[in-house]
């Protein structure tokens, strides 16, 4: 657990109660931090953690047992601390019907009091950067699925944020629009060199994307975890692949 280390997950356990029926675990003894800068693919069957993990991150979860820290803070208890420093791109757009493209993006400027016309510049300097020149004043209804969740992308980074978490973006797009979305997240968590964390169910999307990869098991904990270089040759990124398939069909120990 560096100190450069932008995440840390330490021993961390989570454990429902529901009325009349059993407890539910859905965490069990998981630990794993993240570096700064670093792009880390948590993969799983359904069910198996990873969005309870994604809220404990978030601030949303307090963990029954261990603790999550980010940046040294609790998210859970320093909920305010977070504001602008930690942005959340969903599967789903979750663009506000009301406003405007340029109105979504400046959403989290405007919650950071920034003033109203450096907000707007700079929201309509990302529609720009994420191809959605000319699509400023348009609203959501009238957008592609594709340019909404560009949308969805340019508010996230509109904030400059240090931590970027995204639950499975770009699992209701299109393959060619999905693969194009998914270059220019990278070239833009490159650029501004925040620390990200992406769910997915995808092998492929991961051995993409990732630096590392890290395979969940039910309750939440590591069942494998693999680097990723994009040097890697074609043998040892197949070696890969195949070690997360049985993982996931249960054949290999952690």
């Amino acid at each position: 657990m560096s100190a450069a280390s932008e995440i840390v997950f330490d021993h961390v356990g989570k454990i429902f109660e529901r009325a009349g029926e059993p407890e539910l675990e859905a965490i069990r003894d998981l630990s794993f931090s993240v570096k700064r800068g670093e792009l880390v693919i948590i993969l799983g069957k359904t069910g198996c953690g990873k969005s309870t993990t994604f809220n404990l991150l978030s601030g949303l979860l307090r963990p029954s047992s261990g603790s999550v820290r980010v940046q040294g803070h609790d998210p859970f208890a320093e909920f305010e601390w977070f504001r602008g420093k930690i942005s959340i791109v969903f599967q789903n757009d979750r663009l506000m019907p009301w406003r405007t493209a340029i109105e979504n993006v400046a959403l989290g400027l405007e919650l950071n009091k920034m003033p109203r016309t450096e907000r707007l510049d700079l929201a309509e300097s990302w529609l720009k950067r994420l191809g959605l020149d000319g699509h400023a004043k348009d609203y959501p209804h009238a957008l592609s699925g594709g340019m909404r969740q560009r949308v969805s992308i340019a508010r996230a980074f509109a904030v400059r944020p240090d931590i970027l978490l995204c639950d499975e973006p770009f699992s209701a797009l299109d393959e060619v629009t999905g693969n194009a979305l998914r270059s220019e997240l990278v070239e833009l968590l490159r650029e501004t060199q925040a620390t990200s964390i992406f769910i997915t169910h995808s092998i492929e999307e991961a051995l993409r994307l990732g630096s590392r990869v890290l395979v969940f098991e039910r309750p939440a904990r590591i069942a494998y975890e693999a680097s990723l270089d994009p040097s890697m040759n074609q043998a040892t990124r197949e070696g890969v692949r195949a070690d997360i398939l049985r993982v996931l069909a249960g054949e290999l120990a952690a």
